[in-house]
């Protein structure tokens, strides 16, 4: 049986449920997004990942400023639907919109609930050193990620894999996920189990500050922090490459042998001394550049084995 579906999403994680919902014959009725965002050298407002699809499929698109707003309750009360679908929307849902719906609203989170409620989950597993992680469909209620969970799909953490290739594979059977449970809604199938209490941990938003390599840090820790950053914003050090200090991202790196004193360039090939290990460099860019191999940049540098970075 088809539901009537409003779907509430802004990224391109969202994307591919969106379109699985569609391709499962459901009526999407609404799309919700947050509003184009200036972008670009000419600062263009662009459209979001969700709205631009939304378009093409011909499905009404709301981008209001908040939904805390009697009005903004009635107008998402009018469209009579079933079940609310919200994919990574980025706007905290009010009591009105979560009751609105005759089946509720459920939530794609990418992780394995408890843990890692919150805004950046999947950077958070890498960067922590998880070894599993996972999307669950969950009933949405007022809390923070805290509503009862329906299904899940798990997915190991190697030990190499970045945030933006977890990213990936979780948006696929993210998508996968919420359209069969949708298909065990619509036939009265689906059941939900209330989180447990123990294990919960926040996924709060990165910040600048722990984007930077402190190489006083263990390397195994770096490591993490750069898989868990890359691509984005991505993990960086500071380097002077002839006209003072520079950013320099640091996409994918290696725990490698070595020590001296953190932050000491031990070689041409990108080993840096940390405060236990070294980590070997192996993907890097510079601000306004192509990323390229970390041997390649230094050979293109004036850094020598000896070289401080930071």
């Amino acid at each position: 049986m088809s539901l009537r579906v409003v779907f509430m999403g802004t990224p391109d994680f969202a994307v591919p449920t969106l379109a699985e919902i569609v391709g499962q014959g459901h009526e999407v009725v609404a799309c919700y997004t947050r509003a184009p965002a200036a972008a670009g050298r000419g600062m263009d407002l662009k459209p979001s990942p969700v709205h631009r699809l939304a378009e093409r499929f011909g499905i009404p698109v709301l981008t209001p400023k908040t939904l805390r707003t009697g009005e903004a309750a009635d107008a998402f009360q009018a469209h009579a639907a079933d079940v609310a679908v919200v994919v990574a929307y980025g706007m905290i849902l009010p009591k009105p919109v979560l009751d609105a719906p005759g089946l509720g609203c459920l939530n794609l989170h990418a992780s394995l609930l408890p843990r890692w409620r919150g805004a950046a989950p999947i950077q958070r597993a890498v960067m922590a050193g998880d070894t599993e992680s996972g999307v669950a469909v969950m009933r949405m209620e007022e809390g923070l990620d805290t509503g009862p969970v329906a299904m899940v799909e798990r997915v190991a953490i190697t030990p190499d894999m970045t945030a933006g290739e977890l990213h990936d594979r979780l948006m696929g059977l993210g998508a996968d996920l919420m359209v069969r449970a949708l298909a065990a809604l619509s036939r009265g199938g689906l059941t939900f189990t209330p989180q447990p209490n123990e294990g919960v941990t926040y996924a709060k938003k990165i910040t600048n500050e722990e984007a930077r390599l402190d190489f006083a840090e263990a390397a195994g820790a770096l490591h993490d922090r750069v898989r868990g950053l890359s691509p984005f914003p991505g993990a960086y050090l500071e380097a002077d490459l002839g006209k003072g200090p520079e950013r320099v991202k640091v996409l994918r790196a290696a725990p490698a042998e070595g020590s001296g004193a953190p932050g000491t360039l031990l070689d041409g090939e990108g080993t840096i001394a940390c405060g236990s290990g070294a980590l070997r460099l192996l993907q890097v860019q510079r601000a306004g550049r192509a990323a390229m191999a970390a041997g390649e940049f230094l050979r293109g540098t004036r850094l020598q084995p000896g070289a401080r970075l930071g």
